[in-house]
């Protein structure tokens, strides 16, 4: 069997040095602030503040782990090679360092992965998607410009909302690995099907992504369970608890209770408009955050989103069919948006930050697969093995279905849950969950009074 990661990483600055300051768990809880912050790697503890502003994936997923040890984290979003970066970081190591046998075996089977060379094989999928999103875009042009029939534009609307989806998947899939070979590519991949193409900035989604990653299913944690005024998946929201993401209160006032009370029939009709909400949080994402990679590239790139969309709709020939273009494009969307929520919705949550020694037990709990047969992958874009993805993020999604054996039987080892239904019942289990909040909340007390309600509605996100 290969050896553990902890065994295939190549220690920090401990190798070697004569004489290593041994930290305790209680002193590195003490460094756990923005401004003096401390995790723990494999048992070598780093000092990454000065790191914060510079690391790729966002100052939050390290704010949300600071103070503890960070190791399964860290080995499933890093490659190997990233583990010397750290040395210049080094200040001591945990003297009460310890693993839990969940991660022991984790990191087992990672390893196992790495050896395979899984994560570097992308296949073809990529390049034949690509040539799906332009082969489908061109048709959608086509329909909707030469020709005059009204129900081929409708269907015009339908083909531009399937190429988001799979732009959603395309995004999803080069945010968390390389799908070209090559970074430049990949961002050009990036900038083109997603901000260019859907108006939904890279930046934010990695922004909103990886945090939703690191604090799976953290209710003040993770922004993808952070939907008030319009849903909320669990009472414990009730209590107008503080988001750490959006730096505001998620407040549950007179106006929260009326609209969760009904969540569970507004669920889907919102789910079809949905797509305003993300059109806006990137908007503001990329004109208003104070570290955005690369931001005038962004703001290009959503630009020529809002040049082509408004005239190609206002090429139509009259306004009910331009309207219709819009609803139709938004609703086949929506289909994405609903299979965002069946993963996670109907979920185990909690309150806090997540802590880093039961990193396998958080993402299981926290996800849930949707059953289908290999030929019903494509509609599924990898999501249907959600548990498997958060535990091994940069996997690219072609091998999902055969890891997810080996994944299920560590559950069992370890008495875990492994959640999975089928499309139509996860579906159930969601609209069980938004039913269950939404009798409780009819009877709880709300806090404050409402706010300005179109402002809070676009503060949601999902």
């Amino acid at each position: 069997m290969p050896p553990s990661v902890d065994a295939m990483s190549p220690p920090g600055d401990a190798a070697g040095a004569g004489d290593v300051r041994m930290i305790s768990s209680k002193e590195l809880r003490a460094h756990a602030s923005a401004d003096d912050l401390w995790i723990s790697i494999s048992g070598d503890v780093y000092d990454v503040t000065p790191w914060l502003p510079h690391h790729p994936g966002g100052d939050l997923p390290l704010i949300t782990l600071a103070g503890q040890d960070a190791t399964d984290a860290f080995v499933a979003y890093h490659p190997p090679s990233a583990r010397p970066l750290l040395r210049r970081f080094f200040v001591g190591r945990l003297s009460d360092y310890t693993v839990s046998p969940a991660s022991a075996d984790y990191r087992r089977l990672l390893a196992q992965l790495s050896s395979a060379g899984l994560f570097e094989r992308v296949g073809p999928a990529p390049k034949v998607q690509l040539v799906l999103m332009a082969v489908l875009f061109y048709a959608a042009l086509y329909l909707a410009l030469a020709c005059a029939s009204a129900w081929a534009h409708l269907l015009a609307g339908g083909l531009i909302g399937f190429v988001w989806i799979q732009s959603g998947w395309m995004g999803h899939d080069s945010g968390h690995h390389r799908i070209t070979g090559h970074p430049v590519l990949d961002r050009v991949v990036q900038v083109l099907s997603g901000n260019c193409l859907t108006g939904l900035s890279i930046a934010w989604w990695k922004c909103n992504h990886n945090t939703h990653h690191i604090a799976c299913n953290s209710l003040d944690h993770d922004p993808d369970l952070q939907h008030m005024p319009l849903f909320a998946v669990s009472p414990k929201l009730f209590g107008n608890i503080w988001s750490c993401f959006y730096q505001r209160t998620l407040a549950f006032d007179a106006a929260s209770k009326f609209l969760i009370s009904y969540q569970h029939w507004t669920f889907y009709p919102v789910m079809c408009i949905a797509r305003i909400n993300l059109l806006v949080q990137s908007a503001l994402f990329v004109l208003t955050e104070k570290r955005v990679p690369q931001r005038l590239l962004e703001i290009a790139g959503v630009a020529a989103f809002w040049a082509w969309y408004p005239l190609l709709v206002v090429s139509l020939p009259n306004w009910w069919e331009r309207v219709a273009f819009v609803l139709f494009s938004f609703t086949i969307c929506g289909i994405q948006h609903v299979q965002f929520c069946l993963n996670h919705f109907s979920s185990d949550v909690y309150v806090g930050p997540p802590k880093g020694n039961d990193w396998f037990e958080k993402q299981t709990a926290g996800s849930l697969d949707i059953l289908c047969p290999p030929w019903m992958d494509w509609f599924h874009g990898g999501l249907q093995f959600q548990i498997e993805h958060h535990l091994f993020p940069r996997l690219p999604r072609c091998h999902l279905r055969k890891v997810a054996p080996a994944v299920h039987d560590l559950c069992k080892k370890h008495g875990l849950t492994y959640s999975a239904a089928s499309f139509w019942g996860a579906n159930v289990l969601t609209w069980k969950t938004l039913r269950a909040a939404a009798l409780q909340a009819r009877s709880a007390t709300s806090g404050a009074a409402p706010k300005n309600l179109v402002w809070e509605a676009l503060n949601t996100h999902g």
